[in-house]
């Protein structure tokens, strides 16, 4: 019986020499962003295999003929094609992360892709937000955005002093692609808000007015009132997010599927999601556990309604989040890369909780 080892492209190199799934890291591992891949790695070792980053794969680390080699890529699509030509490793599958308005580049080579890897993991099957013409549709698999816990952060969830605002923790970025992106939405409903006193704005780049990522309209047409609403970057999102009763929550992108860390972070934080983004999102999470924006003909509505909204629906709403995270709906988000990694739907059973 051969030994199976797996090597895996990150979506960046700064994760390469297997800090990937290094959790020592405070600011690779911001918010606890890789603590799926290292649960990945400590299950994988309990089945008796490996799990490297790919640069591993190149220095050599395939010579035992005894052994399995599988290659997985996480958005880098530089190296398959001569990991397959030197027949180094299986090309086992190509997993989509991002959107095409943030990597468009990544969905003009599916067609390449799906010819290459025996999958594919996207956050659609049927082609919303992307062509299907010349790829091979039998290896596109759904893709569920891989979570770090499954229940609520104590003592972020429980923390009952909040701001009656609505908070917003995003970097300032811009589309590559305009068609179906949020960031022009957000910055809108951003600067209506602001005239009610009702947003605060973290995160990166929103001061960098000479920035690349701030060379566009919106930016620029609302500078000012983003200027007046942002309060600096954040060290952890989960202490940002526990001091407010609700988040703008929006996807970079609607697209079906796309489904981020971003309305859980909200649910793990007990803070309620205003969202904006999968037009589908309800087939993946409770309608009771967010705020649907769509709902709404003015950010003004949609203030005046949750600003008004009582103490006992919003425990209903953080509650019904919390049921979530417990559901086995969940447990799709929870398991993802144990699922793409092994294609074992039943190692939940191996999962350590939280």
């Amino acid at each position: 019986m051969l030994n199976k080892t797996i090597f895996v492209d990150p979506s960046y190199d700064v994760f390469n020499g297997d800090l990937l799934f290094d959790l020592s890291d405070p600011v690779l591992n911001r918010d606890d962003q890789l603590r799926a891949l290292s649960r990945l790695r400590d299950n994988l070792m309990t089945l008796g295999m490996e799990i490297h980053t790919a640069d591993f794969l190149f220095n050599g680390a395939c010579s035992d003929v005894s052994n399995e080699y599988q290659y997985y890529s996480l958005g880098l699509i530089s190296n398959f094609k001569k990991i397959a030509a030197d027949k180094l490793a299986r090309l086992t599958a190509f997993v989509y992360l991002e959107p095409p308005i943030v990597a468009p580049e990544l969905y003009n080579a599916l067609p390449s892709l799906s010819a290459a890897f025996d999958s594919v993991y996207l956050p659609n099957t049927h082609g919303d937000g992307y062509s299907l013409e010349g790829v091979d549709t039998t290896k596109l698999c759904q893709m569920y955005w891989p979570i770090p816990y499954n229940d609520v952060l104590q003592p972020f969830w429980g923390n009952r002093d909040r701001l009656l605002k609505i908070v917003v923790i995003n970097g300032n970025h811009k589309p590559r692609l305009r068609k179906m992106e949020l960031y022009s939405t957000r910055i809108e409903a951003m600067s209506a808000l602001a005239n009610f006193g009702a947003v605060d704005l973290f995160g990166r780049g929103w001061d960098n007015w000479w920035a690349r990522a701030s060379m566009w309209l919106p930016y620029w047409r609302n500078y000012n009132i983003l200027m007046s609403v942002y309060r600096g970057t954040c060290k952890s999102k989960f202490e940002i997010l526990s001091r407010y009763k609700f988040c703008l929550c929006f996807e970079n992108m609607a697209m079906d599927g796309y489904i981020t860390e971003k309305i859980f972070d909200c649910i793990y934080a007990g803070t309620i999601p205003l969202y904006l983004g999968a037009p589908n999102i309800s087939k993946f999470i409770p309608e009771d556990a967010y705020v649907d924006c769509r709902k709404f003909i003015s950010w003004e509505e949609m203030w005046r309604e949750v600003s008004a909204m009582p103490d006992n629906r919003i425990d209903k709403i953080r509650q019904a989040g919390r049921d979530f995270l417990a559901s086995d709906a969940a447990m799709r988000f929870y398991n993802s890369f144990d699922t793409i990694f092994t294609n074992f739907p039943k190692l939940s059973t191996l999962q350590p909780q939280g």
